[in-house]
């Protein structure tokens, strides 16, 4: 009887909490194609400024490889009304602060300014998209830093170039086969033209969407965009037509060699479909599952109890147009890395033929509507799911409803697709080794 008032509670608060946290939001396009979306939250007097571009890793020429997360970079260095220099120098002043990410399908720009800074931030952004400064100067300083970056957090990392070796075997014709960071080389003879020509193919305002969230007046920020971004030139329509992999039917077995590790890791990956795909949500229930904390399935039984893995974890990583699915192990002492796989093999093997508990599954939907809570619990936060939602989801509803898929998914559904998805001929299976010197 206390057991179940106790879980009626907990369902009652879950459900509080997630209606508390809808998240209201107006959109609209502007007549260059630029969508624009805004949600006003005056609990802080906080507000977020971001622009996200539909270009990434996947959309460089193979032989310019790095070219989006260059950008990334490279669009901080000023504008024809922003000093060289002093981008980050206007954000601090006014008590502000910005950052940027890349991936391989978008790239992501924002800034959180006090609320009274809400124009500043307009106008940055529209600087950036409309009157960019792309020169040798910028190229060249620019090109040091993201050197930089790759030796430090590629190159010297320890497993650090693991994600890049699993990519080039699991994808073939996609793009995807590269990395983000990209070749050092490719940034090297790549001329001021061919960034010019970038630039102004991916950075338009039909190929972005705006999200202004937090303290702010719908109609005066309304007028803002308008007269920031609405004389923006509207851009060529882009096209994408990437090649299509054919489905892994037979397994493969690699090794690669990571001069920074003393370790070996084993990894065995799977590819997935989209994000978009609900099957994808259903393998991030089952990466869950399997290692979603320390009481977890893996953990338990290879930490914990048999003592033979310093580290195991499954991950769903997918994205826009693939996903992969890796099974992830670091051995203890002498424990083989075949032993890992064979153990973890058995757990996906339960998962095929047995549904998991009815415990289990409730633990899981607890945990998933805990992310849901947690995922909107920022203005920034907010901004950052507007924004992705509508470029790569193509809906921002999901916002609110996401955690709805997650309800909605069974424990016949968590069995069918680990059948459809984790069979060992649909895999690589790569040792990823110490590196000696002969080697």
């Amino acid at each position: 009887m206390k057991k179940s008032f106790f879980t009626l509670v907990l369902l009652l608060l879950v459900g509080f909490h997630s209606n508390a946290q809808q998240v209201e939001f107006e959109e609209y396009d502007l007549d260059n194609g630029m969508h624009v979306i805004l949600h006003q939250d005056n609990s802080a007097p906080v507000v977020t400024v971001s622009v996200m571009y539909h270009v990434g890793a996947k959309d460089e020429d193979p032989e310019r490889t790095g070219f989006a997360h260059f950008f990334e970079h490279l669009l901080f260095e000023g504008t024809e009304n922003i000093p060289r220099g002093e981008w980050f120098n206007i954000v601090t002043s006014n008590g502000g602060s910005n950052n940027a990410n890349t991936t391989d399908d978008r790239t992501y720009y924002y800034e959180v300014f006090p609320s009274n800074s809400v124009e500043l931030g307009l106008w940055m952004e529209s600087e950036r998209l409309l009157h960019p400064v792309i020169n040798q100067i910028g190229v060249d300083t620019q090109n040091e830093v993201v050197k930089e970056e790759k030796r430090l957090r590629v190159d010297n990392q320890p497993y650090g170039n693991i994600l890049a070796e699993i990519k080039k075997r699991m994808f073939k014709v996609h793009p995807y086969k590269g990395t983000t960071i990209g070749e050092m080389e490719h940034l090297d003879a790549a001329t001021l033209e061919e960034f010019q020509a970038f630039n102004k193919k991916y950075y338009v305002p039909n190929n972005a969407v705006l999200v202004v969230a937090g303290d702010i007046d719908k109609a005066e920020v309304k007028k803002m965009v308008q007269d920031y971004f609405g004389p923006i030139p509207r851009g060529e329509d882009i096209e994408r037509n990437f090649p299509k992999e054919e489905p892994i039917t037979e397994s493969m077995r690699d090794k690669a060699y990571d001069p920074n590790i003393q370790i070996p890791a084993v990894i065995a990956a799977y590819r997935t479909p989209s994000f978009k795909d609900r099957d994808s949500y259903v393998l991030n229930m089952i990466s869950q599952y399997l290692s979603g904390g320390k009481s977890s399935v893996l953990y338990k039984k290879m930490v914990d109890e048999q003592k033979q893995a310093l580290q195991v974890q499954a991950v769903n990583i997918s994205q826009e147009d693939y996903g992969m699915y890796a099974l992830f192990g670091l051995p203890l002492g002498d424990v083989s890395l075949d032993t890992l796989i064979t153990e973890m093999d058995e757990e996906i093997a339960k998962i095929q033929t047995d549904l998991i508990s009815e415990r289990d599954y409730q633990k899981l939907q607890n945990q998933f509507e805990n992310q849901f809570v947690n995922s909107n619990s920022s203005v920034a936060g907010i901004a950052n799911s507007l924004a992705r939602y509508y470029m790569l989801y193509d809906d921002v509803n999901l916002i609110n409803n996401e955690i709805d898929i997650y309800r909605s998914i069974t424990r016949e559904e968590m069995r069918d697709v680990a059948k459809k998805y984790l069979n060992p001929n649909q895999r690589l299976i790569l040792e990823y080794l110490p590196k000696k010197d002969d080697q």
